[in-house]
């Protein structure tokens, strides 16, 4: 493969040189920053030999060529192109310029939320298991092994509120370390832990005002609106102090100032804004049920094109830290959807005899299957677009058969195959059958219905 010749290739194709604004790579796909999208030829530029696919995403023309192809592809393009080598973060930066307001909230959203995943996952395995063990009887609930791993399941819960504080006043701008504090005063142990507000709640009278202390303890919303005003009072304080007084007064008034608007203003607004948004969802699955469930499971691929769908993660994060609800409903609907996109990216290897295209094809559907959508939708599915009406059918089916069985999830972050480390114990079973009806039923209609899936299609 001539890596100099395909960089060649895909300049004009892109525009030219004055059309590039950054070039960066990750493990499988040049990620291009331009300076008019509409210039760029996708359909020549995904007929280049090494192309797997072209898509644009969050501001960004991605262009797939797989592990280790496109590091040497985009160290030819850089040297021919003349632009500078940006790393990924740097080309994301680039590109956020770009993006419309709803997509910068979904970008900061998923920025914020998606390094705090791992934490939120491994507690939802964790509880998962605990909820097998109690319900099979395999560990003695009041055994030593049974609190103590129950203890390891709901930490991240019980400190959500700083690890968001953590990454939110880095995204912001702020302090991460006063943003994790102020996290720290939200859930501090002088306030009553939110999942135990059954017992009473104590409450403190200042300047006449009676202030219920009630901790924030899985919270979302609240610790986000305090750390933006956190790190926009911290950025003003910093341009007004001193340079020599700078590293006490700052800090100390940022806390100060932001302890007091948290606990008075913005933490009761910030709950009833999360309690709003899960009461609206659970009372919609409640009583639109399965229609919920079919709605939701076809809109789910369509909101993916647009990247909105990262901002989900908050919304999902509030529904387990609410103690009225405690799990999330939304996920296995999402899951659904995935894995129907799957399905009809896997049809077209039956359909094509073209090599280049069935390359493309099982890399994508396995990715697909494991959670990861947009090399099937973008690479295969909207390239072709019945294969993408069918994966929304798909979605819609399983989508409501997982509500009709009243299937959760523990966590946040794990769909498709993967996500069923996280189902609710008792759900496995529905789960599955989700999966296969979605897949299935996807699959199915993106085989019968007909297109052309010829390369020049």
């Amino acid at each position: 493969m001539n890596f100099d010749k395909i960089a060649s290739a895909l300049l004009p194709l892109l525009g030219g040189k004055e059309n590039i604004a950054s070039a960066a790579h990750c493990a499988t796909r040049l990620r291009l920053v331009l300076v008019d999208d509409s210039l760029a030829d996708k359909k020549a530029i995904g007929e280049l030999e090494g192309v797997k696919g072209c898509f644009q995403n969050a501001g960004q023309m991605q262009v797939i060529f797989g592990s280790g192809i496109v590091n040497k592809v985009h160290a030819s393009f850089i040297q021919i192109a003349g632009a500078s080598e940006a790393s990924k973060s740097e080309a994301a930066a680039v590109a956020a310029r770009k993006l419309n307001p709803a997509q910068r909230i979904a970008r900061l959203l998923s920025n914020i939320f998606v390094p705090i995943i791992p934490a939120i996952v491994a507690s939802g395995v964790l509880m998962g298991l605990l909820g097998m063990m109690k319900t099979y009887g395999w560990v003695n609930a009041g055994s030593a092994l049974f609190v103590m791993l129950d203890m390891f399941s709901s930490a991240a819960f019980i400190i959500l509120p700083v690890l968001i504080g953590f990454t939110a006043a880095r995204e912001f701008g702020g302090n991460p370390y006063l943003g994790a504090t102020l996290g720290g005063i939200l859930t501090h142990p002088a306030l009553t832990n939110a999942w135990g507000v059954a017992g009473g709640v104590k409450t403190m009278s200042l300047f006449g005002l009676d202030i219920a202390m009630v901790g924030y303890q899985g919270t979302v919303f609240p610790v986000l609106l305090a750390v933006w005003f956190m790190s926009m009072l911290e950025k003003r304080l910093r341009r007004m102090v001193p340079n020599a007084l700078d590293i006490i007064v700052t800090p100390f008034l940022t806390v100060i100032i932001s302890g007091f608007v948290a606990m008075l203003i913005i933490g009761p607004a910030g709950r009833a804004l999360g309690d709003g948004i899960s009461l609206v969802l659970s009372t919609l699955i409640a009583h639109a049920g399965w229609l919920a469930g079919l709605l939701f499971g076809g809109l789910y691929s369509v909101i993916v094109i647009s990247g909105v769908h990262h901002s989900f993660h908050a919304i999902e994060a509030g529904l387990l830290g609410n103690p009225h609800i405690g799990v999330n409903f939304l996920l296995p609907i999402w899951s659904m959807a995935n894995i129907a996109q799957a399905g009809a990216c896997l049809a077209v290897w039956f359909k094509t005899r073209d090599v280049k295209i069935r390359s493309i094809v099982l890399p994508s559907a396995l990715s697909g299957m494991l959670g990861i959508t947009e090399a099937a939708i973008f690479g295969v599915n909207l390239r072709f677009m019945k294969p993408f009406i069918a994966g929304i059918v798909g979605g819609s089916v399983g989508g409501a058969f997982v509500v009709l069985m009243h299937v959760g999830m523990t966590a946040v972050g794990l769909t498709a195959l993967p996500g069923m480390a996280i189902v609710q114990p008792g759900s496995l079973l529905s789960y599955i059958i989700g999966m296969v009806l979605a897949f299935s039923v996807a699959f199915t209609l993106s085989l019968l219905l007909k297109y052309n899936v010829e390369e020049k299609a």
